[in-house]
């Protein structure tokens, strides 16, 4: 009988990039505002485009996970900024206002 952890380690990984995107995604809206999407795009066809290119098959699904991850950061960019709206995260008050990303 085979014992395969594999699974298991690529389902931390994908635990490991949601926790690791998360706070990013709200970091990123209060100090940069929603042009902070255009960091995550990069960053995960950054890579989409690694994982194509690596041999080793779990590092390609994890980098296609955290690929995956950055692009749900750039909806979630959005979102943070409806929260803000929303009073239930605070806004950064050193912001500009009138900037067409700010509150």
């Amino acid at each position: 009988m085979d014992i395969n952890f594999e699974g298991l380690l690529l389902g931390a990984g994908a635990f490991l990039c949601i926790g690791i995107f998360h706070p990013l995604v709200i970091k990123a809206e209060y100090y940069f505002g929603v042009k902070s999407w255009w960091g995550f795009l990069v960053i995960g066809l950054a890579a989409a485009v690694t994982s194509i290119f690596v041999t080793n098959m779990y590092l390609s699904i994890f980098l296609g996970i955290f690929a995956f991850s950055a692009f749900w950061g750039i909806g979630e960019v959005f979102k943070q900024r409806e929260r803000v709206r929303k009073g239930w995260f605070p806004a950064n008050p050193k912001r500009i206002k009138g900037d067409k990303t700010e509150i």
